[in-house]
């Protein structure tokens, strides 16, 4: 069987993504992001976002399509996203993924955000191993799963009970005054830090030894510049950004290894925007090698929300023969793994 060449369309927040894959072969990876109108409001304002995924819907689909050199008539299939994610932004992508699969005759899947999430980095590193624990960090998700099959056998471990990851790098972001989105930001003014200047909080979940909560960090570092604030002293920006993720990163990889050791798994995979971060790829890369783990982490690019692993988890589904999905299916904002 010749590799199937998937286009995959992923709509769940504020970036509009088109990906066209061959197998395991990128092909084309075209983006459109809202974030400059975002940060206007410090933050992703649904409809906002959604008006943004109808209007560079089109263009990013011609986009890729060029890019990869390719017509629509061309692609096996379409994959989209239809959760979890805002419920306005994932309608338009599942609307236009249903017009685009219909009006050329072409199969459709409607594909889980965070499995997608795993997907993609068999585009970087090749297929994935039979088993592997994937530790997701992004605006939305912090989660740990056990892979045992990216189809059809995922199983969660543990996630936020609040704040995700990202998002309180959105939070700190803005109390220390640094733009919108946070994350690139902090990782930018910690490499002038100190990471053990503050001993910020490692928050855990009871009962729950695999799941994450960063409310309470969120709000300790709060309170330590606001502290600094009224006894009028400067705030070291670089010293709070560098022990604020310190302690992230340091939460993070700390249970994704135990969870590994815990299942007898011997691969770490790392996905979701915050993946990008350099401090948590460099403690998971420590961590992993110490403990005898193999670590997995697409390139940077890969680790935002892109069309890529849309197309990528949609590739796998047509070559395991898994049925498309009837025309009928809904986004559904809440979307569980199985």
């Amino acid at each position: 069987m010749t590799a199937p060449v998937v286009l995959g369309i992923e709509t769940s927040c504020d970036e509009t993504g088109v990906g066209i894959v061959r197998g395991g072969e990128l092909l084309a990876d075209a983006l459109a992001s809202s974030v400059e109108e975002q940060a206007r409001f410090g933050g992703v304002v649904p409809e906002v976002a959604s008006r943004a995924h109808l209007e560079a819907m089109v263009p990013t689909v011609t986009r890729a399509l060029d890019e990869a050199g390719l017509r629509l008539a061309d692609v096996d299939a379409i994959a989209v996203t239809a959760g979890p994610g805002l419920a306005g932004a994932l309608l338009v992508g599942v609307a236009a993924a249903k017009a685009y699969a219909l009006s050329a005759g072409k199969p459709i899947y409607g594909v889980n955000h965070l499995a997608a999430h795993v997907a993609v980095d068999r585009l970087a590193n090749g297929d994935l191993p039979e088993e592997c624990v994937a530790l997701l960090v992004s605006g939305g998700h912090s989660s740990l799963l056990l892979v045992r099959g990216l189809v059809d056998n995922l199983t969660p471990l543990g996630a936020t009970v609040d704040d995700a990851a990202g998002e309180a790098f959105d939070k700190v972001a803005r109390v220390l005054g640094l733009p919108f989105p946070g994350g690139p930001h902090i990782d930018r003014a910690a490499r002038d830090g100190d990471a053990g200047a503050i001993d910020f909080p490692r928050g855990v979940v009871r009962d729950a030894p695999y799941s994450f909560t960063f409310s309470g960090l969120k709000t300790a570092v709060a309170r330590w510049i606001e502290a600094k604030q009224r006894a009028g002293e400067q705030v070291p920006v670089a010293d709070v950004a560098a022990s604020f993720q310190e302690a992230v990163a340091d939460v993070l990889t700390a249970r994704a290894v135990a969870a590994c050791k815990a299942h007898d798994v011997g691969t770490l995979v790392i996905g979701g925007g915050v993946a990008a971060n350099s401090r948590l790829r460099a403690m998971a890369a420590d961590r992993c090698e110490a403990a005898g783990i193999a670590l997995r982490t697409p390139p940077p690019k890969l680790c935002t929300d892109n069309g890529a692993m849309v197309a990528a988890l949609g590739a796998l589904l047509v070559e395991r023969g898994v049925e498309p999905s009837q025309l009928d299916f809904p986004a559904d904002s809440a979307m569980a793994l199985i």
